[in-house]
Formats: structure tokens, sequence, C-alpha cells
């Protein structure tokens, strides 16, 4: 048995309660979870409208992204041991404890070694939200000189946006507030708006869940990458508009991490509070905001 945060089809409120572990299967890691962020799909879930979407109608585990220590592996995994701090994002819905437990079950193709000079809690914040981000940029393709605007630049996803864009060669713009400039700056933005501009951007990525809105700011035949949502933005005026549901990819996330270590990639953690009061750190994400993502620790 083991301590999760779990959502009942009955209620829109988490819960805390022990719920019985699986030993991993093939391919599976066994993981004493270190920390876990709090994201907007956390809250999607948790209130029911994603279960709507997915089809869940049993209690659930919630928590997609989190870090922890390998305790034991499954049949046919290699790459990982017991005692290897490990980064993942889980995805397997109907698991009965994720991120948001004292211990978890995930795929050891959703996991990566946390490397040496990165903080194992503000890691935690990485692997949803920086495989979100990388996979909306794969969508668009090689820079080659292109302009980019990134709605929600100092958000979760968009500020890991911002810097892999300008990494690799965009002349990226942030859609942000003027305090968040320093961020956004130091990220790799060329510059910084608060308003969002008209059709004058090679490429959009709408952070921000902006959806069709965003797609004023896109040049006619330029593209749109945006994560799939209720009311997702359809192709118009010639731009390419492709949607990412994140997958886990352990071999992405080592890169991340990699990226992290080297400061190119920065880990911003908004607070902390133990498994136990997860609700205070709900509540935060609820609020929205906020810079940097609130993290349960379970130890």
């Amino acid at each position: 048995m083991t301590l999760a945060l779990v959502s009942h089809p009955d209620t829109d409120t988490p819960v805390l309660e022990r719920v019985t572990l699986p030993a991993p299967g093939p391919g599976e890691l066994r993981v004493r979870v270190i920390a876990a962020s709090v994201d907007p799909v956390d809250l999607f879930l948790a209130g029911g409208f994603g279960r709507l979407v997915w089809g869940l109608t049993g209690t659930i585990g919630l928590g997609s992204s989190f870090t922890g220590v390998v305790t034991a592996i499954g049949d046919g995994v290699t790459g990982f041991a017991p005692g290897d701090r490990i980064a993942a994002a889980h995805s397997v819905l109907t698991a009965p404890a994720r991120g948001h437990a004292e211990e978890t079950v995930v795929p050891a193709s959703a996991a990566a070694t946390i490397p040496d000079g990165v903080d194992p809690v503000a890691a935690a914040t990485l692997p949803l939200n920086g495989l979100t981000a990388a996979q909306l940029l794969d969508r668009l393709g090689p820079a080659d000189g292109r302009t980019m605007l990134v709605t929600g630049a100092a958000g979760g996803v968009g500020g890991f946006a911002v810097a892999l864009a300008a990494r690799a060669g965009w002349a990226v713009t942030a859609l942000a507030r003027e305090s968040d400039r320093d961020f956004v700056l130091r990220a790799g933005a060329h510059g910084l708006t608060t308003e969002l501009p008209g059709p004058e951007f090679d490429a959009v990525v709408d952070a921000a869940v902006l959806e069709a809105v965003a797609l004023g700011a896109v040049r006619d035949g330029g593209a749109f990458a945006g994560s799939t949502s209720a009311r997702p933005a359809t192709p118009e005026r010639g731009i390419t508009v492709d949607l990412v549901d994140s997958q886990p990819d352990g071999d992405r996330l080592a890169a991340l991490l990699r990226l992290a270590a080297d400061g190119v990639l920065e880990l911003r953690v908004a607070g902390t509070v133990p498994l136990s009061e997860s609700e205070v750190a709900y509540g935060k994400v609820a609020a929205g905001g906020g810079r940097g993502r609130w993290l349960l620790l379970a130890d």
C-alpha cells in the first residue's frame, strides 16, 4: 500500500488515501517519489471534465510530472538500477498512483536519470512541461531564420519553449507581462510584447492555449503549434495548424535534463508543500498567474 492523491468520479476534490501499488511489470520501474509538480492537467482531471474527454470512469491517480528514486525494476529493464534518481512523465491515466503519491510505478521508457548538478526537487518541474514545449517545436520544423511568437512565454510550458526555440535559432518574441521581461530575455527571447500582435510572425507556439485567437499573430501561410483543447484552432489563411498531446519520452527527457544541468533551461519552483497539504498547491494553481510550478514533496 502507498499513500496517493486520487480522483473519484463522484467528487471534484482530490482525496489522499492508501492504494494498492502493483509490483513493476516488464519494462517498468517502481519509484519512491521525491517531488511532483501540480499542473493544469491535474486540475482538469480532478475537476471531472478531463474524465469526460478521456473516457475515465473509475478512481484514478493524479500527477503527471515527478522525480524519485528507483526502488525496483521489472523484467527487461536496462539502463536503470535501484537507487537511481530519475525524472519521469506519467501518462497512464488509469494508474492507481501516479506522481502525487509516496510511490508509483512508471514505464522505464518514460524516465531519465537526473544528472549531477540538477536539484531533484526542482527537476520535477521539467518532464511534462519541457516535453510539451519540445514536442510543440518539433511540429514547426527547422528555424531557418524564421520569427516566432510564444504565448504564455513566462509560464511552465512557454518558458521552456522560449529557451528551446532560441537555442534552435528562432528569432523569438515573448507574449507575457512586463514584469516577466527579465525572465524571457534571459531565456533567449529577442523581445517582449504584452499584447497579442497582428499577423507578423512566421510561427506561433501557443503555450497559453489562446487557441483561435493566437492565429491572428501568424502571417498568411505560416505555422501554428498548440495543445489539444476543447476549442482548438483550425486552419485558415493557409496557416498550418498542428495540435500536440504531450507524450512521455525518456530519451528526450534525458536531453532536456542535460540542458537544465548546463543552465539552458531554468527550473522555476513557485513553492513546495507536503503531499498531505496538496489542497494548498492545487488552490495556488487554480488561482492562476503564478510563475514556476508548485510542487508536492512526498518525503
